[in-house]
């Protein structure tokens, strides 16, 4: 009779062992599962993500590129690419919006409201006077990344 008492304990104990320890890993699992989803989804995001700037071009106090959505994936809050300018051995960075240049702004081109796969955007820079005569280029970074260069003469 001792042996089968000892023998309950020894299961009860266990038993209770095994659901204090699941207890302890479980949230642990389910954290790293979490960020593993995360970082999934933004890997997914960055593969699905292209532009091209198809034209680049400069006209008077404003230059103008085109940049089109190659990608499978909508890209969101434009407004937050950064747009750099490069002239010789300067880089500028060009700050989105204000007022005081130079800046860039853009729009969507056709009926489309997003900047979904397929669509092309118009980006405007701004600037305090035209370019001197030389070579130029422009790169844009979309906020997750994913950048192109187009250079140009003015």
């Amino acid at each position: 009779m001792d042996k089968a008492i000892v023998t309950v304990l020894l299961i009860i104990c266990g038993i209770v062992a095994t659901l204090a320890m699941f207890n302890g890993v479980m949230p642990a699992i389910q954290t790293s599962q979490s960020s593993i989803n995360e970082a999934a989804s933004a890997a997914s995001d960055r593969i699905g993500s292209r532009i091209e700037i198809i034209q680049a071009g400069a006209d008077g106090n404003h230059i103008n590129i085109w940049v089109k959505n190659i990608g499978t994936v909508e890209i969101p809050q434009i407004q937050q690419s950064n747009v750099f300018m490069v002239s010789g051995s300067t880089l500028v960075l060009v700050n989105y919006g204000g007022a005081v240049t130079p800046f860039w702004g853009y729009q969507i081109t056709g009926t489309d409201t997003a900047w979904t796969r397929a669509t092309t955007i118009q980006v405007t820079i701004t600037l305090d006077a035209p370019l001197e005569p030389g070579n130029y280029s422009v790169e844009f970074v979309t906020p997750n990344g994913i950048s192109d260069e187009k250079s140009f003469g003015a």
